[in-house]
């Protein structure tokens, strides 16, 4: 016999379980028009994803076939089977990389969710609401949302805060050539306002990626060139001009970047009576060296900071087994080449970009991409950082003067002299490392720990010839101008860190101390 309470506890479940039967046809077609959903977007994620990545490839490969239907007719028939055979093992070694790169991506990221998956199945036959296969698709369907469509959304609009804004109040146009602006950076906070007689920096930004990366987030505090104005340091910025209106920069060299720079620096250390600090950022330092050794700034520059620049590319462990695999006939600056309509020729960014993405394949593939994105907006959600990090790399590609990018090219391409001879001149003259010191120039060299874009070796070539002052930041190749420009991180540039290493503004805030001192001010 059943008793009364045993009779009780019977009904009870089956009317649970009866419940749980009548819900359960309506939460399964619900979660499997969320998954259907969430599938749809997935795909389309991918196409997104893979067209982006492509994109620069049908200009690399006009500009191929272009310079190719020359190098065809002067070259021995054997030797472009030999060359073409060559490109297609490196092809393939390309291919490999960005095909195990994506492996890796689908397993980490399909690891957890199968096993989310598999819980949430699990939580639905015992009736658990919490977590179950229903609210799971439903997470899935509105994760690939969100990478889909409302993180290009939230990247597009994040450049109303992103970058420079100059006619915003925040800046004071300085001087002009035909080819840059120099802007004067204003502190954001309030009763900030720079010295008189402080001593000038200006800040030289890479030519590849522009200058707003130098200005990340000022009103978040994320801005490198407001972390030095905030201090009231007479901070100025070199802004080049856009290179498809302007002419000038079309054709620009070396040596006009140099004579330019002289003209601001006279300008700058007469109204400030001091000479001015050169503070280069990525390529921006490797020219500000080159001005700098030229000859051309003797007087008016005294001190040198520079900020993950490359001084010796040959020595960047990943660029270098990516060229070697390259045939020497395919190692040409002009596949990246493009001619506008009044005949100059200028180097497409999209293109010099590719490249990079292309030595780092199992790290930036399309697949590697867009599982990565999913990663980080499904833990993080979408931040302002992410957004305004992806709005430099999507929006910040512009093309390149031939001449100034040749100057990088041979520095990737040729190595630095056993005696510290740089590979490239100005003005017919020698650059030599060792001319920082004959200058007595002190500089401050700061690189990243976990820079993928500049190795470390290839930012720290300067030490094996001369005696720099070395900071090492946390991180990659952005942070510096980013996470620690803030004043409230473990590396604040305005502070000492570390084994006492200095960030670039205390660095010059130091400088301005020593000059007061010696001047019994």
């Amino acid at each position: 016999m059943i008793s009364k309470y045993q009779q009780q506890v019977l009904r009870r479940a089956a009317s649970f379980y009866a419940d749980r039967l009548t819900d359960a046809p309506v939460k399964l077609l619900g979660a499997a028009a969320d998954a259907l959903l969430a599938g749809q977007l997935h795909s389309l994620g991918v196409m997104a994803y893979y067209a982006d990545f492509m994109t620069p490839f049908w200009t690399a490969w006009q500009s191929f076939n272009r310079l190719e239907k020359e190098k065809l007719r002067r070259t021995f028939f054997l030797q472009s089977v030999a060359d073409y055979y060559e490109l297609m093992q490196f092809n393939l070694q390309v291919a490999e990389q960005g095909m195990q790169g994506t492996v890796d991506g689908l397993r980490d990221f399909y690891r957890k969710e199968t096993a989310l998956a598999l819980m949430s199945l699990i939580n639905s036959l015992y009736g658990e609401e919490e977590g179950d296969i229903g609210r799971y698709a439903a997470r899935m369907a509105q994760l690939t949302d969100s990478v889909i469509n409302r993180y290009p959304e939230a990247i597009k609009n994040i450049g109303d805060e992103f970058g420079f804004h100059f006619d915003d109040g925040g800046y004071i146009k300085t001087a002009e050539t035909d080819r840059f602006v120099l802007y004067q950076v204003l502190s954001r906070v309030k009763g900030v306002i720079p010295r008189k007689d402080g001593k000038p920096i200006v800040i030289i930004h890479p030519y590849v990626l522009g200058p707003n990366i130098l200005a990340f987030l000022p009103d978040e505090k994320k801005s490198y060139v407001h972390a030095f104005a905030d201090q009231g340091i007479p901070t100025y910025i070199r802004i080049l001009k856009d290179i498809q209106t302007t002419e000038a920069v079309q054709v620009m060299t070396g040596e006009d970047d140099a004579l330019d720079t002289r003209r601001f620096c006279e300008l700058l250390k007469a109204t400030h009576g001091r000479p001015v600090t050169l503070n280069g950022f990525c390529q921006g330092g490797f020219v500000a060296l080159l001005n700098i050794l030229s000859g051309e700034l003797d007087g008016l520059v005294d001190a040198l900071i520079t900020c993950v620049a490359p001084m010796d590319g040959t020595r960047s462990k990943s660029l270098v087994e990516y060229m070697r695999h390259l045939p020497d006939r395919f190692r040409d600056l002009n596949y990246a080449i493009k001619k506008l309509p009044n005949g100059n020729g200028i180097v497409d960014g999209k293109v010099m970009s590719w490249v990079y993405k292309l030595k780092s394949m199992e790290k930036e593939a399309p697949f590697v991409t867009f599982y990565r994105d999913l990663e980080n907006v499904g833990g993080r959600g979408i931040s302002k950082t992410a957004a305004a990090m992806n709005h430099w790399l999507i929006y910040d590609r512009v093309d390149l003067p031939e001449g100034i990018t040749k100057l990088s090219f041979d520095s990737y391409t040729i190595p630095v002299a056993p005696d510290g001879t740089l590979p490239v001149k100005l003005f017919g003259r020698t650059l030599n490392f060792k001319g920082m010191e004959e200058k007595g120039i002190p500089w401050l060299l700061c690189y990243a720990e976990r820079d993928d874009l500049v190795d470390k070796d290839a930012a720290l070539a300067p030490a094996d010839f001369i005696t720099v002052e070395v900071t090492p930041f946390p991180k990659g190749h952005g942070a510096i101008a980013t996470s620690w420009s803030d004043p409230r991180s473990a590396c604040a540039l305005h502070t000492r860190f570390g084994n006492g290493y200095r960030g670039p503004v205390r660095f010059q805030l130091d400088l301005e101390e020593g000059m007061r001192t010696n001047n019994g001010s």
